[in-house]
């Protein structure tokens, strides 16, 4: 048998506080309407024809038991009915959990009445310690023709949930090729990334016939992109697809999975609620009211339930080859018996030790030799909700979704930092210098969006146009290929309010001839006022007259001072401004990089990556830590911020 062991990291709190916490972020999440961002294609562009397979992220796929669907059990996606008739039976055992949070937090007690009630609600779905499924598990839309989005509609009986894979997307896409030609892949996602692959190629040949077409393009995102890169390395030489767009794709595991594993659960606040803004694209920025406080209470929940759960999902091959290849080993070896487990073992080493390392040469090839167009769009500059400490989109590491060096979170690379290879000379290095591109999978062919979270790639205008045009046509191969997609850039997700860029060059980037700051609205219902600007690294000034701009309008503010011929340098621009909402004060900071003359030397290693403010200059390190923890260091700032460039703008009149 394996040995499971638990660790408990014992965290301080106030439980209310932190209940409260919770409350408020499923609030906002059932709440709030999500919408997605507007999303098009040039009109000179040419549309492929080519069908769209569609291949989704972890878990989109129906399962049951039986002879038919029809007659059969659903045993994923989850019965709602059924979950809530098993909690309201164990209410009263749930209720003196949840009623000494208020107290000390009895979060054992929760966590094994939630256990014994998962024990029975997925034991349909547990896999054996082999890897292989206890039950027999099959998929609903298992052929080419049940799983066309066309023929689902048709087919669809009252009562019947609508399982077409990413339904906004989908709906985005159909726009320009037609319902009728998006196909929808189904796997048993418990399997692991070599299993998938290889149904995805017998899918691919079975649309391939349905279609007569001798070629099909793939959209996929997450898990997808994890199976859809390992079909590439297995399949790709075969010529079958002509676009794959693979966007915040878990080819190298998913680090949500390590912390869960490790039983090292610490939800960042903060970064939940950021998260809930992003996919909602809400306007209200809840997240710095909050970024003090942490789940704890939740983190103990999860960590002493996850050896309740084990037994259901640790089996499943997935979830090890979701695993980031520099923890497997140790996971492996902790968690996993090499007798009992062996074929799931070999499966797993043989994604973590043969294909995962060679898939950025197997991907290069489907393109430089096959034609193919691939496009990785990933998501930076979060770190991972359950607490691991990475660059990543919240989910996934960028490392692992890109093959892309990485500062470690919340430092850059020092000024004048040289990429790791010369890409023919060309910049590899993100602007604010945290990560490294030239290490990917794909240099060439991967996009990187500063504060885009992980599966909220059409939340934003820039990354769902970029999906789309790469997807239908022919026109961009590489980052390159338009300079209306730089392969660097900041989300412009409406949750963050202002997108700021210079007027003469790429996002980003300060050449010698700028002249002035262009700031957007990123709203899609609210006025921004803006009210100061302040810049850290760099002596220009802004002369900002006080503006307001509505959804959508744009804005270009002047700056006073010299750009220093040199290269490679770094230096922040923090926008406060007032949008009407709940929270009336906001800031973005985004992070720009000079480019106007020699590099200048690099002097080693990391640096630390925050902006400062004006309130920092006046309050020591200690104060500002004892600010933090207590909550109030953000409100502080910015109102100190505020009347400084107040008093400042009245004594430049």
């Amino acid at each position: 048998m394996c040995y499971y062991k638990y660790i408990l990291n014992q965290k301080e709190g106030n439980a209310m506080k932190k209940l409260i916490s919770v409350l408020l972020c499923f609030a906002m999440i059932f709440a709030t309407c999500a919408i997605g961002a507007t999303a098009q294609i040039s009109e000179e562009s040419k549309i492929s024809d080519y069908p769209v397979i569609i291949v989704p992220g972890y878990s989109a796929t129906t399962l049951y038991i039986g002879d038919s669907f029809e007659t059969g059990e659903k045993v994923w996606g989850l019965n709602m009915d059924l979950i809530l008739e098993r909690v309201l039976a164990r209410i009263v055992d749930l209720g003196i959990g949840l009623g000494s949070v208020l107290t000390v937090g009895n979060a054992k007690l929760i966590a094994e009445t939630l256990g014994e009630e998962m024990a029975v609600i997925f034991e349909k779905i547990r896999c054996n310690p082999d890897g292989s499924s206890a039950y027999d598990v099959k998929r609903k839309y298992d052929t080419a023709k049940k799983s066309n989005s066309a023929y689902m509609l048709e087919n669809l009986k009252d009562g019947d949930p609508d399982e077409r894979h990413e339904q906004d997307i989908a709906a985005a896409i159909a726009e320009y090729v037609g319902v009728e030609n998006i196909y929808n892949f189904t796997s048993d996602f418990r399997m692991g990334a070599e299993t998938c692959a290889n149904l995805l190629h017998e899918f691919i040949q079975d649309v391939k016939k349905e279609t007569g077409k001798d070629k099909v393009n793939i959209f996929c995102l997450s898990h997808g992109g994890q199976v859809t890169a390992t079909y590439l390395s297995l399949y790709g030489h075969l010529g079958d697809v002509d676009n794959a767009v693979l966007t915040v794709p878990a080819i190298g595991g998913a680090g949500i999975l390590y912390d869960a594993f490790n039983c090292d659960i610490d939800f960042d606040e903060e970064c939940l609620l950021r998260f809930i803004e992003h996919g909602t694209m809400i306007e209200e920025d809840y997240n710095w009211l909050v970024k003090a406080q942490q789940l704890g209470f939740v983190d103990k929940v999860l960590e002493e339930l996850i050896p309740h759960i084990f037994p259901l999902l640790g089996y499943w091959g997935s979830l090890w080859d979701f695993c980031p290849a520099d923890k497997y080993d140790e996971l492996k070896e902790r968690l996993l018996d090499p007798v009992e487990s062996a074929p799931l073992i070999e499966k797993s080493d043989r994604f973590h030790y043969e294909i995962l390392p060679s898939i950025g040469e197997k991907l290069q090839a489907c393109i430089d030799d096959y034609g193919m167009n691939i496009t990785i769009i990933s998501g930076t500059g979060n770190r991972i909700v359950t607490g691991l400490m990475e660059n990543s989109d919240g989910i996934i590491t960028t490392n692992a979704s890109t093959g892309a060096l990485c500062a470690p979170l919340g430092e850059r690379f020092a000024d004048g930092y040289v990429q790791k290879n010369p890409c023919n000379g060309k910049n590899k290095i993100s602007p604010d210098m945290d990560i490294d591109a030239s290490t990917s999978y794909l240099p060439d062919n991967t996009w990187f969006v500063d504060g885009l979270f992980h599966g909220m790639t059409f939340k934003d205008s820039y990354t769902s146009s970029l999906l789309l045009t790469t997807l239908l046509t022919d026109e961009i191969t590489d980052v390159y290929s338009n300079p209306d997609y730089p392969q660097f850039r900041d989300t412009s997700n409406p949750s963050h309010a202002v997108y700021a860029e210079f007027n003469t060059a790429d996002p980003g980037i300060l050449d010698g001839n700028a002249t002035s700051l262009i700031i957007t609205n990123c709203s899609l219902i609210n006025d921004v006022k803006l009210t100061a600007i302040h810049v850290d690294g760099l002596d220009i000034k802004f002369n900002l007259e006080k503006v307001t701009l509505a959804p959508g309008e744009s804005v270009e503010v002047p700056f006073e001072g010299t750009v220093p011929e040199v290269s490679k340098k770094v230096f922040s621009i923090t926008i406060y401004y007032n949008n009407g909402s709940v929270t009336p004060l906001g800031y973005r900071t985004q992070n720009f990089n000079i480019s106007n003359g020699n590099a200048v030397d690099y002097e080693g290693g990391t640096v630390d990556a925050s902006a400062k403010t004006p309130f920092d200059e006046i309050i020591g390190e200690g104060f500002a830590k004892i600010l933090k923890n207590l909550g109030f260091y953000e409100l502080f700032s910015m109102l100190y911020t505020l009347i400084f460039y107040s008093i400042v703008s009245i004594f430049n009149k």
